[in-house]
């Protein structure tokens, strides 16, 4: 099962068509259908069904939650009922550090599957125009896990390959402090999250 914020269950049982070729294949050929340890099937399926729009998403943007544990469930309950945002959870995927989830763990928000704006950067333009991905932790008092970092960097590539180019060039990745409009600074993911390690992207 794939979770997506505790409103709905994309069962990894569900049959698709014989003839149906995934992102991955059409994107990066059909060897083997890439080599995932975060990426299950389930979740790249729903990726994939996504009705995503060619030139929607500009920016991904990289979050941590600024608690020690939750996950989606946890966040979309939060997000809608105490910050009363009417889209539930602000982010459109959630990387579970092991406490509420699996260590790892990709969990997709309704925002994707809706393929509807964000609620995570201080803009409605940016919102608009980029994804956010949440890692669940304190990155100014722990370290991410091993396993969110790889997590993250799989999610990462797929996503860009998934949304296709702007003007000729990926999809451009940002930490929320650096995307943040000035007049609202954050230091999300934190003070102990590796900034080069967006760098490559």
């Amino acid at each position: 099962m794939v979770r997506d914020s505790g409103v709905s269950k994309v069962d990894e049982e569900e049959p698709k068509p014989a003839k149906e070729e995934s992102v991955w294949s059409r994107l990066f050929g059909s060897g083997g259908g890439g080599n995932f340890k975060y990426l299950s099937p389930s979740v790249r399926r729903a990726i994939d069904r996504a009705p995503v729009t060619k030139g929607r998403w500009h920016y991904i943007v990289v979050h941590n939650s600024g608690t020690r544990q939750g996950n989606a469930a946890a966040f979309e309950h939060y997000h809608r009922y105490v910050r009363k945002m009417p889209n539930g959870l602000a982010y459109h995927f959630v990387i579970g550090n092991g406490s509420s989830s699996k260590n790892g763990e990709i969990e997709i928000g309704g925002r994707w599957l809706r393929q509807i704006q964000g609620g995570h950067v201080h803009s409605d333009y940016l919102n608009n125009i980029s994804l956010g991905i949440c890692l669940v932790g304190d990155f100014n008092r722990d370290l991410p896990t091993p396993a969110q970092l790889e997590a993250l960097d799989e999610l990462i590539k797929y996503l860009r390959k998934r949304v296709g180019r702007i003007g000729g060039q990926p999809a451009v990745v940002y930490a929320h402090k650096f995307i943040n409009p000035p007049q609202w600074p954050t230091d999300c993911p934190g003070a102990r999250f590796d900034y080069k390690a967006l760098k490559k992207y």
